[in-house]
This record gives C-alpha cells, structure tokens and sequence, in this order.
C-alpha cells in the first residue's frame, strides 16, 4: 500500500476508518507524566554566564558566521516563527527573505537543505530519559543524530555548503574563515575576553560554547502540561485530559515519552515523500503549535495530517512500505503497536496543545557587532 500525501490523506479518511490491523495484545505503553526542568543542564566545560549567553545571541543573529555575509544561524531558527523557519525545508545561502516568504536569490543547481529545521526552543534537553536524565555532552542533534552536544552543532550549519558556506571556500576553511571574521572585530574580542577570560579565547571551541550556552537558555517550562505534571490538576481542560488518555492508548508513548516526549531513538515510518532510506530520530512534541510543518523533511502541513498519517499506517498490509521514489524498507516494529481511534483525533490535538508555552523568549538583537543586517 502507498501512503497518501498529505494533500490527499483526508480524501483517504474514511476508508483508513473502516479496517484498522488488530492492536497489539501488549498493554499500551503508559506516558511518563514529568514536568520539564526550568533550565537545561550545561557541560563541565561550559558553564552558563550571562556574559556568555549574551555574546551566543550576537554570534546567534550575526550573518558574519557564514562564508557568504548573509546567513545567520536566526535565518533558519527565528524566533517569530517558533526557533524554527516555518518551511518545509529551509533556504540557507542563495536565498533572501525569512520563513514561508524566503526565496532563492540564484537560478541554479546549487543544492538546498534536505531536512526540516527544527526549532532550537529546549534543544539543551535533547536525549533526556524516560527517567529525567541529561547529559549536555552526548545530547543527540539533526534528524539524524549525527553530532552530539549543541557545541558540535553550532558549528556544524557553518561548514555546510549549503547552510551557510556555499561555494565560497572549501569546508575544511569555513569554520577557521568564521573564527578569524569574528575576530577582526573589536566589539567581539571585547566580549570573549569578558565571557571566557585573558589568552587566546577567540577559537572555534569558544564559538560553539558561546552559541550553545544561548541556545541552552530558550527553555519553555511552563506549559500547561508542566503545571499539570507540578500537580495543578485544572492547569489540563477535560478535553485534554481525556486526551492524554487517548494518547497513551493509541500507543504513542511507546516512541514519545519523557519530559520532552521523545525517546531520541532513530525510526523509519515511511513518511510521505521520504527519499532516503534511513531512520531519523523521534521529534519532541512540545511547542508543535509553533513549529509547523512538521515530519524531517515538513510533508506534513498540519497535526490533524500527522494523526491522520497515523491512521493510515495502521492499514498497511505488509511490514515494507513503498516510498514511491525509494526503495522499499521495513517499517518500525513499533507501529504495529499503534492504535489510533479517529474519534479520538480533537481530543488528542487539544492533549498535543497542552504542550505548548506561548511565553518563550522572543528577543533579539537590534544590531550585531559585524554591522551586518539581522534577520527580520
């Protein structure tokens, strides 16, 4: 069987709700009711100062970063739009413009980001445990988990081509070409010197702890879940509490658990348009309402597509998917577990929505050292 895009999954509602395949006899998995720490744990190394995290936000917004003049790291993480771009895909060099109104400024061939841009809003909590453990020095990023740490991260958008690199210089010259950018600027050797001390601290190393210490201090921790999970039982509509039940009995905590309702394990669910056969990890579910469209390459426009995606995979009659331009792969194991009930949908939408904290920091900078334009 196909999965339907997006576009065609409510044309395909009513027949996904006229057979499902059995649930599993396997009790559903149980979610883990905790709040979410007010601040994210830092690494030995890096301990958060304010004089840190300041200089992290300039270095944040500050196209100086990317080998073209042009990109920021806010350019495809903004926070009007969630610490996401609200894209499916985002636009980094050879474009202009911010989130669904960016465009490409080159008529070319010159390749674009595969991959959606996840929000960086609690990224400092990434590959926290069932159990409430953090540690800041493994944390998986990317879908893919291909870097650990947010230090390794923030560096990583720098040497890609196609981030914030472009055809400028080699990869192996674009992080040293940000460094020494940096470092011809008087304000910035200022504000190192006053983050990280006396010597020779303006090096990649710094650079990475500074935009990762900024990062780790966007934290939304007061959702109406965290007050619940705190023992506010009102702090939940009885909608959303009968959603949370139907959540956990659709089997949805067997891959979204925790304080940030992820396991940070990697999984292939045959998502719509999907063209690489490979498993990327589970997304947190927190602040969905902001950081649309979601899935790891953004086929999928709107949660009630997500549910509905869902839905449909419970139809599938054989443990392989057709990816229409891939070939085919096994489907997680997991999903026989699931067991989504249609009429379930608004209430579990409402639950989703109790994930949401509206007041997360939205600040930015007016200006940044290198005089360059911030993204607005």
């Amino acid at each position: 069987m196909r999965i339907l895009p997006p576009s065609l999954a409510l044309l395909a509602l009513a027949a996904a709700m006229r057979a499902h395949t059995p649930p599993s006899d396997a009790p559903s998995p149980k979610l883990v009711i905790m709040p979410l720490p007010e601040a994210a744990p830092a690494p030995p190394g890096n301990p958060a100062t304010t004089g840190k995290i300041a200089l992290g936000r300039l270095l944040f917004f500050d196209p100086v970063l990317s080998a073209t003049g042009d990109v920021a790291c806010a350019t495809c993480h903004h926070p009007s739009l969630g610490w996401a771009d609200g894209r499916a895909t985002p636009l980094g060099v050879n474009a202009a413009g911010i989130g669904p109104a960016r465009r490409r400024a080159r008529a070319d061939q010159f390749p674009i980001v595969k991959r959606n841009a996840p929000t960086v809003l609690n990224a400092g909590f990434n590959g926290i445990t069932i159990e409430g453990r953090c540690d800041p020095q493994t944390a998986p990023m990317f879908w893919d988990s291909r870097e650990l740490s947010l230090e390794a991260q923030a560096l990583a958008p720098i040497r890609a081509a196609e981030e914030m690199r472009g055809d400028v210089c080699a990869e192996s010259a674009a992080i040293g070409g940000a460094v020494k950018r940096v470092r011809d600027i008087a304000l910035y050797r200022d504000l190192f010197a006053k983050a990280f001390g006396t010597g020779d601290v303006m090096t990649a190393v710094n650079l990475g702890k500074a935009i990762a210490a900024f990062e780790r201090s966007l934290v939304t921790a007061d959702a109406p879940y965290d007050r619940f999970a705190r023992g506010d039982a009102a702090a939940l509509t009885d909608l959303q509490k009968r959603g949370l039940k139907a959540f956990e009995s659709a089997g949805c905590p067997a891959c979204h658990n925790g304080p940030m309702l992820s396991d940070y394990k990697l999984h292939f669910i045959g998502t719509p348009g999907q063209k690489e056969n490979r498993d990327f990890r589970t997304p947190s579910l927190r602040n969905l309402k902001h950081t649309a469209p979601y899935m790891h390459n953004g086929s999928v426009a709107t949660i009630a597509d997500v549910l509905i995606f869902y839905d449909r995979l419970m139809d599938a009659s054989s443990e392989t998917l057709d990816g229409g331009d891939a070939p085919a792969q096994p489907l997680d194991p997991l999903l026989k577990t699931l067991n989504v009930n249609p009429d379930d949908f608004a209430a579990i939408e409402a639950f989703l929505d109790g994930l949401n904290d509206d007041s997360y920091d939205r600040s930015m900078p007016d200006a940044v050292p290198s005089g360059l334009p911030v993204p607005k």
